[in-house]
């Protein structure tokens, strides 16, 4: 159901293209400052948001999910470990391996994370006119789609 790529290539689609990058690059920098702990790492942020979204799952499937290398995953969880955010047990199903679970603090360290950056994007929605707010409001959930593609 995609366009054909020839169709994506005016200068205004060229320009659309750009903008767009230099804007969700912008936001996304933006949102990374209303980060509840900012002595966690974005690596570390992202493996808890992970477990959040996926549930538990062992060292070698997050550093797949996470697209790093298992030895920069085992030294992550291991950070996490130490300050309570993740916790290693058994597999349930292979005993020869563990499986990663978020801890209660972590999540709520990350709900609070949330909220905080949702805060900052209704003040900053709340100063567009109603047709930007429109626009945004559709425009969503094909960022969405774009992010998980």
């Amino acid at each position: 159901m995609g366009m054909p790529d020839q169709t994506l290539g005016t200068p205004e689609d060229a320009a659309a293209v750009n903008a767009l990058r230099v804007g969700v690059m912008r936001l996304s920098r933006r949102l990374r400052h209303q980060r509840v702990d900012r002595s966690l790492s974005l690596a570390e942020m992202s493996a808890l948001g992970t477990l959040a979204r996926c549930g538990p799952m062992t060292p070698g499937e997050l550093a797949r999910q996470e697209h790093v290398q298992p030895p920069s995953m085992t030294r992550l969880i291991a950070l996490l470990q130490e300050r309570g955010l993740v916790r290693m047990e058994p597999h349930p199903q292979d005993r020869r391996q563990k499986t990663v679970i978020s801890t209660g603090q972590a999540e709520a360290m990350l709900e609070a994370s949330r909220a905080q950056s949702n805060a900052w994007l209704t003040e900053m929605a709340g100063r567009l006119d109603e047709e930007e707010w429109a626009a945004l409001r559709a425009a969503a959930p094909v960022l969405h789609k774009l992010a998980h593609l």
